[in-house]
């Protein structure tokens, strides 16, 4: 079984041996069948171009090479050289008028030197204007083959005229305006805008629905309040600040001790002839200032409160935004935590919240007109407490303050009748808190009295009072600024007595009486960054910039407003770079202030502490 099976493989093997054989026959025979091919191919195709070639040089009257060598002269000095032109002419017999029979003309060996002149370029210039054809055009260099598109007109013959040389012809480089390719996603945007349809248009009644959508108006009131910026911007784009434009000018110095006019804020509908009541900056947006206004005469049917919200970073001259309500804004403020909010203390003694998100200019909350509450003008609003737990604290001329949340208006949670020893009830015009306290706070009176009060605790109401001035006190003011000493204890009044008066919560006498004003003095307030820097405004237009570590009997800087209106308000940025003031007729002025006076030296918290007790000092001789 076994040597049978062997025998099957052996032929088996025979066999493989033998296809691989022939396999290798008929390739060696084709390879060689191919290679006969190619060189038979060859073989003919130069014969048939030179038999090709005779035939043309027949038709043209030329000898082929074996006659034209038996022509020729035997001696050299029978040659003879012509030019190019004689030897084209007497090559180029008409084929129709060639003779077989006839003298063969005899021909001559030349040397040939081809030269090419390029034609000298014309240009001329006319009055229109010289553009593209089209916008996707661009000029492109190319070059051109010297040959024709045929080949019988390669050579002239005696009918035609020798052709001239241009850059077809002789090849030389040349302009043409060709298009540039266009990308898959250019080529997808033609496709597109050819597959656009018309533009569909709209009845009025629809335009009217569209205009008037919450949607539409949220994006009409937002977009033209970023184009008004752009187009009040007036900035140099071509100042050159490697050159003389870089270079500090004369006259805008604002380094010094000076009070140089910014700008100012009108608006010709909503604050003309209303008196300017309160001022306040937003902490999230420094720039961002809201002010108050109060009823305008003049406009009988317009709101009677305004509140309108400033932006001094840009030149734009119209508030960026505006709220009202029925009745006079006697005092405003930011909500500290929630930026997008602005709280208003009106006239008839409501607690209005306005919201800058919403579309409506009318508050989207308001308290209640209850014996709860209020009853009676609020002339002092503010936000006390921190990020988790704060409350609007309000107080009224009738020395009823109130804690209200921001959640619930409806009614107060806290309420408190300020009276002192159990007599009358206290008249409130202003009211502060010292800085980081939200219990203790000094309000000012109608009968000219200070009184210190706290809202919670075993005492709670009145816990002192300061007596000095002779007419209502107009405003009060703690000292804001922190540096190497606690000043929280100082705080300044103003009265219509024409005195502003410094005091502290420790001495219940004033410290000191600055007396240099021929008016009501309406407003003072605390520089926020200088220690010994305060401002202060009066009925007759002046403003006046005070440093108590320079001089105690004079301002620093004074500045008296074009027209003199009186100034109701003052209050300076967050920066204390800037002061500004507001006056009856609606008018909010900004103020630069110099950077020696704003920028507090490093020894100016000494200097006051020395200041203060020389002041003491001073007023314990005088009692004596």
């Amino acid at each position: 079984m076994s040597d049978s099976r062997k025998a099957e493989l052996e032929r088996k093997k025979a066999k493989l041996q033998a296809i691989r054989e022939e396999k290798e026959r008929r390739k060696r025979e084709k390879e060689a069948k191919d290679a006969e091919d190619v060189s038979s191919r060859s073989i003919k195709t130069e014969k048939d171009l030179r038999a090709e070639t005779e035939e043309m040089l027949a038709d043209l009257g030329i000898l082929p090479h074996g006659e034209l060598l038996s022509s020729l002269p035997s001696t050299n000095s029978d040659l003879s050289i012509t030019t190019t032109d004689s030897f084209f002419q007497s090559s180029s017999i008409s084929s129709t008028k060639f003779l077989p029979k006839k003298r063969v003309t005899s021909l001559s060996v030349v040397n040939v030197q081809q030269t090419n002149i390029p034609p000298k370029e014309q240009v001329t210039y006319n009055k229109q204007t010289q553009t593209a054809s089209t916008a996707n055009e661009r000029e492109v260099l190319v070059y051109d083959d010297i040959a024709g598109d045929d080949d019988e007109t390669s050579l002239p013959t005696l009918n035609t005229s020798p052709p001239t040389l241009s850059s077809k012809m002789t090849g030389m480089p040349h302009v043409e305006m060709v298009k540039p390719a266009l990308t898959n996603v250019e080529v997808a945007g033609i496709k597109l805008e050819e597959k656009q349809p018309e533009p569909l248009e709209l009845s009025e009644e629809e335009k009217h629905r569209i205009v008037v959508s919450p949607n539409f108006q949220r994006f009409f009131e937002r977009s033209s309040r970023v184009i008004e910026r752009a187009l009040y911007e007036d900035c140099n784009i071509f100042i050159d600040y490697g050159g003389v434009d870089g270079e500090e000018k004369e006259g805008d110095d604002k380094s010094g001790i000076k009070l140089s006019l910014n700008r100012y804020f009108y608006d010709e509908h909503w604050s003309k002839n209303r008196t300017v009541t309160c001022f306040d900056w937003s902490t999230l947006y420094p720039e961002l200032l809201v002010a108050s206004y109060d009823h305008s005469e003049d406009s009988p049917h317009d709101p009677e409160g305004v509140a309108l919200v400033w932006n001094t970073k840009f030149k734009k001259t119209t508030p960026e935004y505006i709220f009202h309500c029925q009745s006079p804004i006697m005092s405003t403020t930011f909500a500290k935590f929630h930026p997008s909010l602005i709280i208003g203390g009106t006239y008839s003694g409501q607690i209005v919240l306005w919201d800058n998100r919403s579309n409506k200019r009318t508050p989207i909350q308001r308290s209640p007109l209850s014996s709860n509450a209020h009853t009676h003008p609020i002339y002092c609003v503010t936000v006390v407490g921190t990020q988790n737990a704060h409350n609007i604290v309000s107080i009224s001329t009738d020395g009823k303050l109130c804690t209200w949340s921001l959640d619930m208006l409806s009614q107060p949670q806290d309420t408190m009748e300020l009276q002192h020893k159990q007599a009358k009830a206290v008249a409130v015009t202003s009211m502060t808190f010292p800085s980081g306290d939200v219990n203790n706070f000094v309000v000012g009176s109608e009968e000219g009295m200070v009184y210190a009060a706290c809202r919670h605790g075993s005492k709670a109401g009145v816990t002192d009072f300061f007596e000095g001035h002779q007419g209502p006190i107009t405003s009060v003011d703690t000292h804001c600024a922190h540096g190497q000493f606690n000043f929280s204890h100082l705080f300044l009044t103003s009265s219509f007595d024409w005195t502003v008066k410094l005091w502290s919560l420790k001495e219940s006498k004033p410290l000191y009486s600055f007396e240099d004003y021929g008016d009501y003095v309406y407003d003072v307030r605390w520089s926020p960054t200088h220690p010994a820097l305060f401002a202060t405004v009066d009925g007759s237009g002046r403003l006046d910039i005070w440093n108590l570590n320079n001089d105690t009997e004079a301002p620093t800087a004074s500045v008296c407003i074009k027209g003199n209106p009186a100034l109701n308000r003052v209050s300076w940025s967050q920066s204390g770079h800037q002061v500004i003031a507001g006056d009856n007729m609606g008018k909010i002025w900004v103020y630069d202030v110099g950077e020696q006076l704003a920028n507090p030296k490093i020894d100016d918290w000494s200097k006051l502490v020395h200041t203060i007790q020389e002041i003491g000092r001073a007023s314990c001789r005088e009692r004596v």
